[in-house]
């Protein structure tokens, strides 16, 4: 029998990045759940029954608007935004965006900043509007520990060790400790309309990285090992449904431990 609490069954959700591998988690199992699911992504692809997938660019306020239009005429206002969507350097980044903090480059800033903070700005701005006119509505604002905490540069030690120069960037780290005053403000702000904000602190997923790194992820994390995608969706559930009805301006944290030590 299903648990009330966490029933999403016919609420209407929009996971931003929902083309990317925790996106597609998120699109999927709330999906699987009950809930008529939106993909806003610059990409499109398959979706589940009861989803569908619209290309959407979240730095672009218009686009967003249009496609919040067409969820609305469908399927009605949201109950459920999830902001996914982000951008990071890749291990494979050019060479000056994983070089020295002092060489860092100002357009790598700009890009990282535009999608992690300015989108998340500007989809609860137009999404968020419209919840709070139906007087309901739970925006999950997706973070990091690493905008907790410092990324821990020892972790690509090995990659130093075989010759290449590497340090984490900074604009990711930037971004999403910004989120979580975001979340802060408009917890507070809309509270009285009936939307609730909350971040979603996560952790590194496991996707195939190399050998080197997940040997000093998995030193460094108390659980021992990476996040799987699967993990992640649990709390999404939860902040999403009326399970978490008296909660708002809060991070759950999701962590393996990472930011116990």
């Amino acid at each position: 029998m299903s648990d009330a609490l966490f029933d999403l069954e016919g609420r209407v959700a929009i996971v931003t990045g929902g083309m990317g591998q925790l996106g597609q988690t998120y699109v999927d199992g709330l999906a699987e759940r009950g809930a008529r699911v939106v993909s806003f992504d610059v990409e499109d692809g398959p979706v589940p029954d009861g989803a569908k997938a619209l290309r959407v660019d979240v730095t672009d306020r218009s686009s967003i608007q249009h496609a919040l239009d067409e969820v609305v005429g469908e399927w009605g206002v949201p109950h459920v935004l999830v902001n996914n969507a982000a951008l990071d350097s890749p291990p494979d980044a050019p060479a000056e965006e994983v070089g020295p903090f002092e060489n860092y480059p100002e357009a790598s800033f700009d890009a990282v900043m535009d999608v992690n903070v300015k989108g998340t700005f500007l989809c609860c701005q137009v999404v968020g509007a419209a919840m709070a006119q139906e007087g309901r509505g739970s925006i999950v604002n997706v973070s990091s520990v690493y905008g907790l905490l410092s990324p821990v540069q020892g972790l690509y030690e090995f990659r130093r060790a075989r010759g290449e120069t590497f340090v984490k960037p900074v604009a990711y780290s930037v971004s999403k400790s910004a989120v979580l005053n975001l979340t802060r403000y408009l917890a507070t702000y809309w509270a009285g309309s009936g939307v609730r904000v909350n971040t979603l602190t996560l952790a590194g997923v496991w996707n195939d990285q190399e050998q080197e790194f997940l040997d000093a992820w998995t030193e460094r994390s108390p659980l021992g090992r990476m996040m799987y995608a699967h993990e992640a969706l649990g709390a999404v559930v939860y902040l999403a449904s009326d399970a978490s009805s008296y909660v708002t301006g809060s991070n759950v944290v999701v962590d393996g431990g990472w930011s116990a030590w």
